[in-house]
């Protein structure tokens, strides 16, 4: 399933990653560079098989570790209700 930033989050690339803005909140969330190409790949309507393989290409990981990356980072992201 792609991944949605709710309305009242703002994004903006860095150098270094991406910031995550929750507005409501006032908290900021700084996403490293393999977190960044995850969510990319999400927000671009890719599923989480997709965002794993982005990763496997990109950096020296396994494909089962990449997948419960993806994963324990859309879970940390929805449990901060910054997306869904």
């Amino acid at each position: 399933m792609p991944l949605r930033f709710d309305a009242r989050v703002s994004t903006a690339e860095t150098d270094y990653g991406t910031v995550l803005l929750d507005e409501q909140a006032g908290t900021y969330w700084e996403l490293n560079p393999t977190a960044t190409l995850v969510v990319r790949t999400l927000l671009d309507g890719g599923e989480v098989a997709d965002a794993a393989a982005a990763l496997v290409r990109e950096f020296d990981v396994e494909r089962a570790q990449a997948l419960r990356d993806v994963e324990a980072l859309v879970g940390d992201l929805c449990a901060a209700g910054l997306a869904s």
